[in-house]
């Protein structure tokens, strides 16, 4: 009988999100020369660990653990939201196979501090790297972390040819991270959901607004993404990624 081989695959956002873990990081994440898995506060000196893992490679406790930290920083802008928080739907997301996590620790324990997790895609027909969420606690806000896990963003999709920008939603109550984005070069994404008016004369108001960030290609296929420029002080929460249809 004969073998099935795997189908090769057809595009470079398939062959991304069929990588291991350690050639998406040789491949889209690693700079030359430079160990990223480490990073020191730079006001109290402690250190930090980061690592890049898909759902499969995560462990119940790291899992569970990401989980707690979207309720902890943004539960209460869910369930202020039209969208509501619903857990169950939350983990399914979460837990799904083409996502990669950078998960950041503290040094020499298992203790969360911060994640972010992204996924190469295609949102409306357009070749995009989106932001599910980005979290940290309070312990690393205002720290250049946020920034520093966005910059890995940037570096997936520029890593990869056919990505356009970074996408990501941000509920529109959650104003300092939308200020963070805004210092980092995101704007208002014309995908992005406008006010308009309903029948009986009531207005829409979207809750959410998305987000993108074009990566900026010059000739010879070398990059020249779109830069906020200077430290950012902000919370970073209230990220995620969502289908809907508000009609």
């Amino acid at each position: 009988m004969p073998v099935k081989r795997r189908r090769a695959p057809t595009n470079p956002i398939e062959s991304a999100n069929r990588k291991t873990d350690e050639d998406f990081i040789r491949d889209h994440l690693q700079q030359p020369s430079t160990d990223w898995t480490s990073w020191t506060h730079p006001a109290t000196k402690k250190a930090y660990t980061l690592a890049l893992k898909s759902p499969a490679k995560m462990s119940v406790d790291e899992m569970q653990a990401c989980f707690d930290m979207v309720e902890y920083t943004s539960g209460a802008d869910y369930r202020a939201s039209s969208w509501g928080w619903k857990p169950a739907a939350k983990i399914k997301e979460m837990r799904s196979p083409e996502l990669r996590y950078v998960l950041v620790k503290e040094g020499g324990s298992e203790r969360l501090c911060g994640f972010t997790s992204l996924m190469p895609t295609f949102e409306e027909g357009e070749a995009v790297v989106y932001c599910y969420e980005i979290h940290l606690l309070e312990e690393l806000r205002g720290t250049g972390m946020g920034r520093k896990l966005m910059d890995y963003l940037v570096a997936v999709a520029e890593s990869i040819p056919i990505v356009e920008k970074v996408m990501l939603t941000c509920f529109v109550a959650n104003k300092a991270a939308r200020g963070f984005y805004e210092k980092l070069g995101f704007e208002r994404d014309a995908t992005s959901p406008a006010e308009r008016t309903l029948r009986f004369g009531k207005v829409f108001v979207p809750d959410y607004v998305i987000m993108s960030r074009k990566i900026q290609r010059r000739e010879g296929g070398q990059v020249d993404s779109k830069d906020g420029g200077g430290e950012v002080e902000a919370e970073v929460d209230g990220v995620k990624k969502s289908k809907r249809n508000d009609s």
